[in-house]
């Protein structure tokens, strides 16, 4: 497959986020997509790649023309069968979406993330005791992995033994994103989303009986009271808000640090003026955001910029392409914290604009502001070792990240 992928396209480019050298690094690989037409694929169903800013921004700002519900033909099957077709805050459209939003909305307010803020601080701080002892630490492992699991699962009302089997489960699900289309789901993913499955629906019935000041409470009392959700949406929303709370997050982290790590002035900035650093996060979610790319479909003929799009095409709509677009950032592969304006597209744009954009900065914030206070002399263990990602395209995330602290 990754063969016929490469080969039944033209020569300029290349594009094949099954390949985990792509995966490694594909930002060399977008800069043919930003000439000429938009690339077409044909991975069993029609595909178009959205890489340039203005149509990466044109195709989110219209849901209307592109639905965000995942297509139910053979090609996704597979996904249908092991994961549900229940929908969630990010596979559909109005008013579907609006009403999904809603429930949720009200829990990643800016007053309800300030209200968390001093708590995860110290998450962080006790992280980084157990690193501080060691005079070294693998970021991912150490701090970037735990510590938006133990924030979004204490949103969830979640007993902390529980957040290491969270991080586990999370890993494996997120792990689908690597099954090539019309294959198989690999058993043990489907096992592990059955587990989660099963504790979620677990919890679902204690807070019926027993509600508490949790996210999961204020979920079930909506479905109880208004039928505002199904018993399918209800735990696919639960379990959804468990993945999506930490990967992204996660990623934020890791892949902001890797970037500071490679360019230390930068980073010697920062320690001279900690201002700075909400424009550093917002560099760090352009140069290299924790998301690559969101998948869309034509609900009809359309056009995007100078192109047609077929009804029934799906469109990846490569968001760090479009962080790249030369067309939008001036010398778009420099990492500079100074940058402005810098309007990133990296939580994406329109009524799926990230709800929880708001708590993913502040984690952010609060675990490098700690680090770099914490150890003056932080720095990549290793800057020429090959770094090793997950098993995602989507949510591209290291797998580890060793830091030296003396």
């Amino acid at each position: 497959m990754s063969e016929a992928i490469a080969t039944a396209q033209p020569q300029d480019f290349y594009f094949n986020p099954w390949d985990e050298a792509y995966r490694a690094n594909p930002y060399p690989h977008y800069k043919p997509l930003y000439r000429g037409a938009m690339r077409h694929l044909d991975l069993g169903f029609p595909l178009v790649l959205a890489a340039r800013y203005a149509d990466v921004k044109e195709v989110l700002l219209n849901p209307a023309r592109f639905s965000s519900v995942q297509p139910k033909d053979s090609a996704f099957a597979n996904q249908t069968e092991a994961f549900g077709d229940a929908p969630t805050v990010l596979q559909s459209d109005p008013p579907v979406h609006t009403r999904l939003r809603r429930l949720v909305s009200r829990d990643f307010t800016p007053r309800r993330v300030r209200e968390l803020e001093p708590r995860i601080r110290q998450i962080a701080a006790s992280l980084l005791d157990k690193a501080a002892r060691a005079g070294s630490f693998d970021l991912m492992a150490d701090l970037a992995n735990p510590l938006p699991v133990m924030v979004i699962a204490e949103m969830l009302g979640v007993a902390p033994e529980m957040y290491e089997t969270f991080k586990r489960w999370s890993d494996k699900v997120v792990e689908a994103d690597n099954t090539l289309p019309g294959m198989p789901i690999p058993e043990e993913i489907k096992a592990a989303f059955g587990e989660l499955n099963a504790f979620f629906a677990e919890q679902i019935e204690r807070r019926r009986k027993s509600p508490g000041p949790d996210l999961v409470s204020a979920l079930v009392a909506a479905h109880d009271t208004s039928e505002a959700l199904s018993a399918a949406e209800l735990l696919q929303f639960v379990v959804l808000l468990l993945l999506a709370g930490n990967e992204t997050t996660t990623n934020l982290i890791g892949n902001g640090t890797l970037a500071m790590g490679r360019h230390p002035e930068q980073m010697a900035m920062i320690h001279k003026d900690p201002a700075m650093l909400p424009r550093a996060i917002e560099e760090m979610l352009r140069y290299d955001g924790p998301v690559q790319s969101t998948f869309r479909v034509a609900n009809g003929d359309s056009v995007v910029g100078d192109n047609e799009i077929k009804s029934g095409t799906g469109v990846f709509v490569i968001l760090a392409a479009a962080n790249r677009d030369p067309a939008a950032f001036p010398d778009p592969d420099r990492f500079e914290i100074t940058r402005a304006p810098n309007d990133h597209l990296a939580f994406g744009e329109g009524i799926h604009f990230c709800i929880g954009a708001g708590l993913a900065r502040l984690e952010a914030s609060i675990a490098i502001s700690a680090m770099l206070e914490r150890f003056p002399r932080l720095r990549l263990a290793a800057p020429e070792a090959p770094l090793k990602y997950k098993g995602s395209y989507f949510l591209r995330g290291l797998s580890s990240l060793e830091m030296a602290t003396d």
